[in-house]
């Protein structure tokens, strides 16, 4: 992500803000503050035809060093484009990008009305910590806000006893279906994914990540 995907990035920010279900912002702040407080190793733009798709993004929780492995993200995609597997590929470059510089949480706040975002960060391996009933007013509304997590496999040893007790995730009828046609993917450091069909079945769709 760079100053050059600013308008786009922005647009996309505002589209979500506007559908009412993405964050507690009433509208999209300037460049200037957005890149302000963003983290510029870990934050993608997804590009398909040369346009932005979709962004991801993450911010410092703390500026005390023992949260210094703890980071929260956003993530938006396009509405014309979604569908198409853009959000779970850019939820991967953030994944490989934090735990090569040896980030163990990824976080993150979601309305539960937002089940789309649940079901795509489910499929990335994120858990429900639990959920903040009534937390903020948005637009004169009490809402709550369900917490979730990833924690990195790669950095941070897995506890014994594996997930028990943790809450289950909620609307678990809620399930992400195969991205239509396939997908090619590249960003810095790349490894090929295990659901990402071969790129020979639909050469015409490529989605390119890329960074700073």
């Amino acid at each position: 992500m760079a100053d050059a995907h600013a308008d786009a990035v922005l647009a996309i920010y505002q589209a979500g803000i506007e559908e009412g279900h993405a964050t507690f912002e009433t509208s999209a702040p300037g460049w200037a503050a957005f890149t302000a407080a963003r983290l510029p190793a870990h934050r993608y733009v997804a590009t398909t035809d040369g346009q932005v798709a979709g962004w991801v993004a993450a911010s410092a929780v703390s500026g005390r060093c023992v949260y210094a492995g703890v980071v929260e993200h956003s993530v938006y995609v396009c509405p014309a484009t979604r569908g198409r597997g853009i959000g779970r590929r850019l939820l991967e470059a953030l994944i490989a990008s934090t735990e090569a510089a040896g980030i163990w949480t990824i976080q993150s706040g979601i309305f539960p009305e937002n089940t789309a975002s649940l079901a795509l960060h489910r499929a990335a391996g994120f858990r429900v910590v639990g959920t903040r009933e009534r937390i903020g007013q948005h637009h004169g509304r009490w809402r709550d806000v369900v917490l979730i997590e990833r924690r990195s496999p790669a950095v941070l040893p897995v506890r014994q006893g594996g997930t028990a007790g943790l809450p289950p995730w909620p609307w678990d009828h809620v399930r992400s279906g195969p991205a239509a046609g396939s997908l090619a993917v590249a960003w810095p450091g790349a490894r090929p994914s295990r659901s990402t069909p071969a790129a020979t079945a639909n050469p015409a769709l490529m989605i390119v990540i890329a960074g700073m």
